[in-house]
């Protein structure tokens, strides 16, 4: 009751955000322009594969928009990364790394060593702050290979 009350106050950017915030905290997002059956096929063949929340930004604009309408249409898109773009979201932060490379998409077997590079490694980190979010560019656009042996070095270390 107090929170439809509070809702009242503040302002729909605000609410949209933390109404998303709240529904995909600790999660991962594919968003995509439309994804091809093999392709989703080899994700759901990896471990964890089926627990990316997919999201098609083909569907935009909505009158109405649902919390994940509003983000991708006026946060993520605008961004113009090459499309499909991986998010996590970790606490009040978008973590973003496209999953293209030499004009295709990445094997899905690579979503899970990308996730490992993160925070590090992301093209924009998107941070809530005032009423919007503050961008953060980070690696350049062109870059997204993974650093495998990082990973096992790092592993091996434990």
């Amino acid at each position: 009751m107090i929170r439809k009350i509070l809702a009242l106050f503040r302002s729909e950017r605000i609410d949209l955000r933390e109404r998303f915030l709240d529904r995909f905290a600790g999660r991962t997002i594919i968003v995509h322009q439309g994804l091809t059956i093999g392709w989703v096929g080899e994700l759901m063949k990896e471990a964890g594969g089926g627990a990316h929340f997919r999201f098609d930004a083909r569907t935009l604009p909505a009158k109405r928009p649902t919390p994940i309408e509003w983000m991708v249409e006026r946060h993520v898109l605008p961004l113009c990364l090459p499309m499909p773009l991986l998010i996590k979201i970790d606490g009040r932060n978008l973590l973003i790394r496209h999953l293209m490379r030499n004009g295709m998409p990445v094997h899905p077997s690579e979503i899970y060593w990308m996730l490992g590079e993160f925070p590090e490694r992301t093209h924009i980190v998107l941070s809530a702050s005032g009423q919007g979010f503050k961008i953060s560019r980070k690696m350049p656009v062109s870059d997204n290979l993974v650093d495998f042996n990082a990973i096992f070095e790092e592993s091996a270390e434990y």
